[in-house]
């Protein structure tokens, strides 16, 4: 599990647990918010309903006179109110009234008259002087039948209790208003679980990108590939931009000393060769000897002049991650100028270079690839018997341009087959001439890969080498 999903998942854990913990809280205080505001409306309904009923319960008429008609007549009235989108015609509420006994005397569903209600809560805490309410079922098997009774005092003039007004009404007929609240609440609850959801796979996604590419990054350092620190933002950025810091600073000093010392291991052959044909001219010899060890120093010093120039070519070269500015290069006109550039040298071993071209255009850098191919014309002609040909054959394979460059020499020995295009290697040639630097298949390999291509060499059918260029075209 990477650390993008790690993450995710941890941050969408909290945010649940959150969002649950809320919507719980929310919707578990719908319910009784809705029952206490009704339960205050019915406070104020059974106070106002007491002073009512005062002078009709004093007077012996609380059954039969003008307020037990109002009470009844209200069951016949039609509200026609619409209530948030609720709409309600009848009312719901049962008033009833009992003597300073607890005893009903009226009853506006008319069930309970005569019945002892001293028992209630209601009545009898009122009857005590205190606030009286209660909940009941009106079906003891069935939880959704509770009912809310108000109680309130009727005084009289000298402010004596001479009974008590209660005001029921079902919990049932907040039902709607309860369910709405809650089916609200777990709604945007739900929309913002998911806007939370949304934001931590943004989040998540994005930290795993950065977190990736960095990691790709690591990983071709570590292989030795050529690779540009990822594009991040903030931190990620900053860290990529150091890490590139770090690997250049680490590649330079491994680099110099790397070369340092294969530098003077291949030096010591050339200069010993030198220092051994100058102490054999301090002494006096024969004309002949002299010119030829003269001829030698010569040789050795060329020799680590094109290593040293050569050296710092492929440094320019492995140096580089990318091509800054990439150019589209046509390969036929860049295969011609390369046979202008080797006309000399295959003038001097009397080899004849022979273009087989088609139209190909890669993007790139034109002086690293035209010496890319300088150098493997000039291995070819190292190798070529005199009088023979030297072929570059270019053609297209896909979306891959080929460059091949073929010669009838020895060809390529087992052993060599893996390790022609390390640095400082290289094969002795034929009739015994001095081995190359051994870098410039080294600089070829380097020149390919900085294209996003390849380069190979092998042995062709019928005798000799073959070596190939591959780079992607342009679409």
């Amino acid at each position: 599990m990477n650390i993008g999903l790690r993450i995710f998942l941890g941050y969408f854990l909290i945010v649940a647990l959150a969002g649950l913990l809320v919507v719980q809280v929310f919707v578990a205080q719908v319910k009784p918010g809705v029952r206490q505001a009704m339960e205050d409306t019915l406070v104020d309904t059974a106070n106002v309903l007491a002073e009512l009923a005062t002078d009709d319960l004093q007077a012996g008429h609380i059954a039969d006179g003008a307020f037990a008609r109002r009470v009844r007549a209200v069951a016949g009235r039609d509200f026609g109110a619409s209530i948030w989108g609720f709409d309600k015609h009848h009312g719901s509420y049962r008033v009833y009234v009992t003597d300073a006994r607890g005893v009903v005397v009226f009853d506006s569903g008319g069930a309970a008259l005569g019945a002892d209600y001293s028992r209630w809560n209601d009545v009898r805490r009122t009857l005590d002087g205190q606030y009286g309410a209660r909940s009941s079922r009106s079906d003891p098997a069935d939880e959704n039948s509770t009912v809310m009774h108000v109680a309130a005092p009727i005084r009289d003039a000298a402010g004596s209790l001479i009974g008590v007004l209660t005001v029921a009404k079902p919990n049932s007929t907040l039902t709607p208003f309860i369910e709405r609240g809650q089916a609200v609440v777990l709604g945007w609850g739900a929309v913002l679980l998911g806007a939370a959801l949304l934001i931590g796979l943004t989040a998540a996604g994005w930290l795993s990108r950065q977190l990736a590419g960095l990691r790709r990054y690591a990983h071709a350092v570590t292989a030795g590939e050529r690779a540009v620190p990822p594009r991040a933002a903030g931190e990620f950025g900053e860290l990529g931009e150091a890490l590139e810091t770090m690997r250049v600073r680490l590649e330079g000093k491994q680099y110099v000393e790397h070369y340092v010392h294969s530098l003077t291991h291949e030096m010591k052959g050339p200069l010993a060769a030198i220092l051994g044909s100058a102490e054999l001219l301090e002494a006096p010899m024969p004309e002949a000897d002299r010119a030829r060890f003269a001829a030698s120093i010569r040789t050795q010093a060329d020799r680590l002049a094109q290593m040293i120039d050569k050296l710092l070519a492929l440094a320019a070269v492995e140096h580089r991650q990318r091509i800054e500015q990439p150019e589209p290069v046509e390969l036929a006109r860049l295969a011609g100028e390369v046979a202008g550039l080797c006309a000399s040298r295959l003038l001097g071993a009397d080899v004849e270079l022979r273009l087989e071209t088609v139209p190909a255009t890669v993007s790139g850098d034109a002086f690293l690839l035209r010496q890319a191919l300088v150098n493997l014309v000039d291995n070819a002609v190292d190798f070529a018997p005199a009088g023979s040909v030297v072929e570059l054959h270019l053609k297209v394979q896909d979306i891959e341009a080929v460059i091949e460059i073929a010669d009838r020499g020895p060809g390529v020995p087992d052993y060599a087959a893996e390790r022609v295009f390390e640095r400082f290697y290289s094969l002795p040639r034929p009739g015994g001439g001095s081995r190359s630097s051994g870098l410039g298949l080294c600089f070829v390999a380097e020149v390919a890969a900085l294209h996003g291509g390849r380069a190979t060499l092998g042995n062709r059918e019928g005798g000799g080498a073959v070596a190939r260029l591959v780079l992607p075209m342009t679409a």
